[in-house]
């Protein structure tokens, strides 16, 4: 089975705000995205990556990626902004190539491997609707439909909760697989490290770490 990838990608200088007071958090985040992206691309059940971004386009085009410039969500859209991009998205892949299979990916996967996404696409095969829970377990980190399948992006707190709602079913994969681990925090972001990050985040997340420094409330 061949699938499309959708990636929504936020950048700019409040890119990944929690983060706080990271050094380089804005080029992380940027770094997390091309290192999805990367491992998206190489998968060999991954037919093409839609990229829905609003800047830095260029960089995701030059890797092979097809970039969709992200639009404003209408406040009567009934979608956040984030969601609003993954419709877009999705659109874009469907006007390319209607009978697709989807796979929706958060931008924030830094130590995503290719293996990682071809064996969450052979798992999903076996249903209609389905998805990857974060680590924590009430996120999600990838939402993915057959071809023909409604999907409705619903990503925010709770979103696990949301989409199994809508009917896609939680798949079996390790809470400890790179898959689930998305970056939000400093904290995720030295369990990624841990993993085994993307090499464009490797270097910026190793110096950011060690620049930053541990406030005394965290040491027990």
């Amino acid at each position: 089975m061949s699938w499309i990838a959708i990636v929504p990608v936020k950048g700019g200088p409040n890119a990944k705000s929690r983060l706080g007071d990271l050094a380089e958090r804005e080029h992380l985040a940027q770094a997390f995205a091309l290192d999805t992206v990367e491992a998206l691309l190489s998968a060999r059940a991954v037919e093409r990556v839609f990229v829905v971004t609003a800047a830095a386009g260029a960089a995701f085009a030059a890797r092979g990626a097809d970039v969709v410039p992200e639009r404003a969500v209408s406040a009567h859209s009934g979608f956040a902004p984030l969601n609003g991009a993954v419709m877009q998205g999705i659109e874009a892949a469907r006007a390319a190539a209607p009978r697709a299979n989807l796979a929706v990916f958060t931008g924030d996967l830094p130590a995503l491997a290719p293996e990682d996404v071809d064996e969450a696409l052979r798992l999903a095969g076996r249903c209609p609707r389905s998805m990857v829970p974060d680590e924590e377990g009430t996120g999600t980190t990838a939402l993915l439909a057959l071809a023909g399948e409604r999907v409705t992006p619903r990503f925010g707190p709770g979103s696990r909760a949301a989409h199994e709602a809508d009917g896609h079913v939680p798949l079996s994969i390790p809470v400890t697989a790179r898959i689930r681990r998305d970056v939000d925090t400093r904290d995720d972001l030295a369990e990624a490290l841990r993993l085994g990050l993307g090499p464009r985040t490797r270097a910026l997340a190793e110096a950011a770490l060690a620049a930053s420094p541990v406030s005394c409330s965290a040491v027990r």
